[in-house]
């Protein structure tokens, strides 16, 4: 009676972890140590999906621990890797569990790039080897029974789990093995199953009657459930819809018989016969219907015995009634068995090998972050250079402190000395225009990059809406277009990018043309320099007064100012803050992160004092400025002005402004450069983005491509048509027979009577071995074809070949079938020839037009006492 269902493997194909998970690490993890130890963990992985998937699995712990390894680490590995069609695109297929296959092609499978269906699946494969593995135990000792019991509701559970969550783990249609319906009536014969093992160990352990009997009827209950699950689907083998109905039956038997005994106890007779009646023909029912799946032999005796016993004590001592079983007391229920929660880590022994690297959740607001504090360095530091910008624009214009330099008249500025100078060393002319030759270059590589990105995607694109419209509903992928909408925005932005800098690198070349002719002049040596400077009358009376030390000492302040501002400058962008841990923390506790409120507090916290010290600094500059100017229009009411003074002032004025102007240019083209190279980078990752998921929908595509193929294959080669006029029977008469449909076959024909010597040689027969001269020769069988072929008729000597289509089966009614009188009066059967159609000539070898096939040629009569068959 012991027969439990156990659930075949699915199968799976080989999937390569390594290349594109140590390309992500790769591109995520810059650090080579940490680089090193995630590439190491990656190669792990890979030895452990080969080890569980990759070979086959004994029936043993030892195996369920490795698959369920599996399925903890890729429950961990899931939040630390963008797994999906349009990031980290790893494709895996998987076969049918129940389906075998055909002649003409491979069993149903299932191609998807989603670590939810590797995890669905791994995780049936978990259940499928659990249930195996108990149905693999001894059950007559204790352990046996407990470890049965364990692995049904480890199994339960996982089938269970499964049905709650592969519709939304594969956002689309799975495969028969793996639907809600299937998992979920698995998972309650798991259950059934189990509870059957504690019915088992009840009655090894002799208990109490009560007990097993509420046992046995919650067994029953369970099998009942299972087999209205699958009693109207075909999802599940053939085998197993027997099988439960049987151990519906046999628990329900089981049940009875014991709360019979119960009953015995508590001398109600009458009723225990009635339970064992009812048991006897439960038993009946299995061993008439369902003997070849299970035994119940030794029940049915056990049963018999006790019913037997029970009708003599009742019928010679008792005389106790025997109710109906409808008016029986309901047999309660007890149910010991619980499908297992699926909670990882499932395996004991599980350790994350990537255990040290964040999710992906904390990863992407770690980037996030990244972003923020950025834009609040770049805001700070942005704003400080600006207020530099426009400080040294004002001092440019009012020609300071080159004008409180040049109180001589005829000597160049020490500023203007020392700017030339810094230009100099800086390279001059020939550095910023190398900067500038080199724009025009990273921007083409760049645009060449995004460019042919964007084309492999339309590539990819193309060839899939061209299939979609062949195959048309059986193209079941998702559409590229929806799936690279993602890509295409981020390419689109990156475009958007790059236009933005093109027209930024234009306005550095137009202030660069602005400003070149005095930067060369600035480039020139002094003696050059001097001369181009224009020469004024002296202004030495100026050198003591009172206003020239005002305005030093203001500019000095303004100085300090700017120094300030670089040491704060320097101070922004040296913070530093982990936001992981914060981040870590949030997960951990509410299962999401606010990354922006987070962020922001943090933000705000690091940042707070920096903003209020630049806010200190403008408003110092501000003031400083003020003063300057008010200084700087008393100090031109004291100097003499004159034509050459006005010439010189503004030439000096130009080589301030022009030094000002280099050194922005050259921060800017220097950022121009970094940009576009850092660009370029992320564009090689968006590159490799794109072609590795256009390989993943490559590989989809041929898979797919290979099912269609073996799908189409096993359809019917030819539609059904309509046979041409000239190839079917004439249509028949009142008297004859109503044809046969052509898909049925003609009874099996006796063998042909043999004549004797005188009827053979009577006149209009020829002998046996010529042929009939009215009738033709015989014709080969049309190549058309005509439906399933008809036996050959070895008996008939020159016919034995295939009867076409044309042939009727009815024809040889009138021999075989006719009343005994009218059966001498028949020829030897003649095999039928279509006569042709009005106005159409003969076929070669027709009998003539004027008989038809139907008609016999009269034989003599002979003597009514003589036998049909001849008597040897």
């Amino acid at each position: 009676m012991a027969t439990f269902i156990s659930v075949p493997l699915k199968k799976s194909s080989e999937v390569d972890l390594v290349k594109p998970l140590s390309k992500f690490v790769t591109a995520t993890y810059p650090a080579a140590e940490e680089q090193a130890d995630y590439i190491r963990s990656v190669e792990e992985l890979n030895k452990l999906r080969k080890s569980a998937l990759g070979r086959p699995l004994d029936k043993h712990e030892s195996s369920l621990e490795i698959l369920l390894r599996y399925y903890d680490q890729l429950c961990a590995v899931e939040p630390k890797f963008p797994f999906s069609e349009n990031q980290l695109c790893l494709t895996f297929t998987w076969k049918d569990a129940f389906d075998k296959g055909s002649l003409f092609g491979g069993s149903v499978k299932l191609a998807l790039a989603s670590l939810g269906y590797e995890k669905t699946c791994v995780l049936f494969n978990g259940a499928a080897l659990a249930s195996q593995i108990a149905s693999e135990q001894n059950l007559d000792s204790d352990e046996g029974l407990k470890a049965a019991a364990k692995y049904y509701q480890l199994a339960s559970g996982a089938f269970g789990h499964i049905k709650d969550t592969v519709l939304s783990a594969l956002n689309r249609e799975p495969t028969m093995d793996i639907s809600p319906e299937t998992v979920g009536t698995l998972s309650l014969i798991m259950l059934a199953q189990a509870q059957e093992v504690f019915f088992l160990k009840a009655t090894s352990d002799k208990m109490k009657d009560a007990i097993i009997a509420k046992l046995a009827n919650q067994t029953a209950d369970f099998y009942g459930d299972a087999f209205k699950q699958c009693q109207y689907k075909e999802n599940l083998p053939k085998e197993v819809l027997p099988v439960l109905s049987a151990k519906h039956c046999i628990m329900q038997a089981n049940a009875e018989l014991h709360q019979s005994l119960l009953a015995k106890q508590k001398k109600r007779f009458g009723e225990e016969i009635a339970r064992l009646q009812h048991a006897t023909e439960l038993v009946k029912t299995v061993a008439s219907r369902y003997d070849e799946y299970v035994s119940v032999k030794d029940l049915s005796d056990k049963i018999s015995r006790a019913l037997t016993a029970a009708k003599k004590d009742n019928d010679f001592i008792y005389h106790d009634r025997v109710p109906e079983v409808k008016d029986l007391e309901h047999i309660g229920k007890a149910a010991l068995v619980k499908a297992t929660t699926i909670t990882p880590p499932l395996s004991a022994k599980f350790t994350d090998l990537f255990e040290k690297m964040v999710p992906m959740a904390v990863q992407q607001s770690m980037s996030v972050y990244s972003q923020r504090k950025a834009e609040t360095v770049n805001r700070l530091v942005g704003t400080m250079r600006e207020a530099t910008n426009l400080c040294n624009g004002v001092l440019a214009s009012l020609n300071l402190p080159a004008a409180l330099e040049d109180l001589s008249g005829d000597s160049i500025p020490q500023s203007i000395v020392e700017k030339a100078r810094a230009i100099v060393q800086q390279g001059g002319l020939q550095s910023i225009e190398q900067l500038i030759r080199d724009l025009p270059e990273l921007l083409t590589r760049n645009r060449e990059i995004l460019e042919e990105s964007l084309k492999m995607l339309g590539d990819e694109e193309s060839t899939d809406s061209e299939l979609r419209s062949k195959f048309s509903q059986r193209w079941n992928r998702t559409p590229s277009g929806d799936l690279y909408k993602p890509l295409r925005a981020e390419g689109g932005n990156f475009r958007s990018v790059l236009d933005k800098a093109v027209q930024a690198d234009q306005v550095v070349r137009e202030r660069y043309n602005t400003h070149c002719e005095m930067i060369a002049l600035l480039c020139k040596p002094e003696a050059e320099l001097t001369a181009a400077i224009p020469s004024a009358n002296p202004v030495k009376t100026l050198q003591g007064s009172e206003v020239v030390s005002v305005l030093r000492s203001q500019l000095a302040q303004l100085e300090e100012v700017k120094k300030e501002r670089e040491g704060l400058e320097v101070e922004i962008k040296g913070v530093t803050f982990d936001m992981s841990s914060s981040f870590l923390t949030a997960l951990a506790q509410d299962g999401a992160i606010n990354e922006e409120a987070l962020s922001m507090s943090q933000l705000d916290q690091s940042y707070g004092s920096y903003s209020q010290r630049v806010q200190a600094s403008l408003r110092s500059q501000e003031e400083l400025l003020g003063k300057v100017q008010a200084s700087h229009q008393e100090f031109s009411k004291l100097k003499k002005s004159n034509s050459e003074a006005n010439d010189r002032e503004e030439v000096l004025k130009k080589l301030a402004s022009a030094h000002d102007s280099y050194v922005e240019i050259t921060s800017n083209l220097r950022e121009g450069t970094k940009f576009y190279n850092d660009l370029t980078e992320i564009l090689l990752k968006f590159q490799n983005k794109c072609s590795d998921i256009i390989f993943a929908r490559k590989t989809e595509r041929d898979e797919l491509l290979k099912d269609l193929q073996q799908s189409i294959a096993r359809e019917p080669s030819a539609p059904s048509f309509n046979v041409p006029a000239y190839q079917t029977n004439p249509a028949p008469t009142a008297a004859d027979p109503t044809p046969a449909p052509r898909t049925v076959f003609p009874p099996q024909r006796p063998p042909p009577p043999a004549f004797t010597p005188q009827a053979a040689s009577a006149p209009g027969n020829p002998p046996d071995n010529q042929p009939q001269p009215g009738n033709p020769p015989p014709m080969a069988p049309p190549s058309q074809a005509q439906g399933p072929p008809y036996p050959t008729y070895q008996g008939y000597p020159g016919y034995a070949y295939q009867m076409p289509m044309g042939y009727n089966p009815y024809a040889a009614y009138g021999q075989y079938n006719m009343p005994p009188a009218m059966q001498p009066n028949m020829q030897p059967y003649v095999p039928y020839q279509q006569a042709p159609a009005p106005g159409q000539g003969g076929f070669p070898g027709t009998p003539p037009t004027q008989q038809h096939p139907y008609t016999y040629q009269q034989q003599p009569q002979h003597p009514p006492h003589q036998p049909y068959y001849p008597q040897q």
